[in-house]
């Protein structure tokens, strides 16, 4: 009982500091957020880990800030939750575009490896594993091409045509060989053997 309590505690002890010490970073600092700011020289010095908090501050409606959708305050804070490459532009006009208003960090662990997956639950011997079914994406339905009717014949057309007979050999047809010819047997050529690729064999 006493060594789980000396391991809680140690744990505790382990991760309480980590997760105190994420940072608060204003991206631009005193600049904030705005055009004709190098985002990635201001990054580059700068090494961020999971837990850490981007804030995005600007005039609203000025600019904004897209990572997967629109922030729009003008007081936006992102939170770092996952390590990885991050990209971040304003969406307003051609501000990322003409005017450099973009940012990429890389995000990395607090003691840079990743933390071990979660253990999975433990299923009896005799049963296998279930797995989940792939089911297919839903894709909207494809449209509809338009149709256009058959054109209808010209009144100068003949209603039918007239075609001649004629005997036509099918040249695909089997001919009438009682049997077929014989084939020579191959034979794999004589090769000499090729060496190993694992010369301790």
């Amino acid at each position: 009982m006493a060594s789980n309590k000396l391991l809680m505690l140690s744990v505790v002890a382990i991760f309480l500091p980590a997760m105190a010490m994420a940072t608060d970073y204003i991206v631009g600092d005193d600049s904030g957020w705005t055009i004709n700011f190098d985002y990635q020289t201001w990054a580059k010095d700068k090494v961020f880990y999971v837990g850490d908090k981007l804030v995005f501050q600007y005039p609203k409606g000025y600019h904004n800030v897209f990572k997967r959708e629109a922030l729009t305050s003008g007081n936006d804070t992102v939170v770092l939750k996952t390590p990885g490459q991050k990209w971040y532009i304003c969406g307003v006009d051609n501000h990322c575009s003409a005017y450099g208003q973009k940012l990429s960090i890389t995000v990395l662990y607090q003691y840079g490896w990743a933390p071990a997956p979660a253990p999975l639950a433990p299923t009896p011997i005799s049963s296998s594993p279930s797995l989940p079914t792939p089911t297919a994406p839903s894709w909207p339905p494809a449209p509809s091409l338009p149709t256009t009717p058959a054109p209808t014949p010209e009144p100068w057309a003949p209603t039918t045509l007239s075609v001649p007979e004629t005997t036509v050999t099918d040249p695909w047809a089997p001919s009438p060989i009682s049997s077929p010819p014989s084939l020579p047997t191959p034979t794999a050529p004589s090769w000499p053997p090729a060496p190993s690729p694992y010369p301790w064999i």
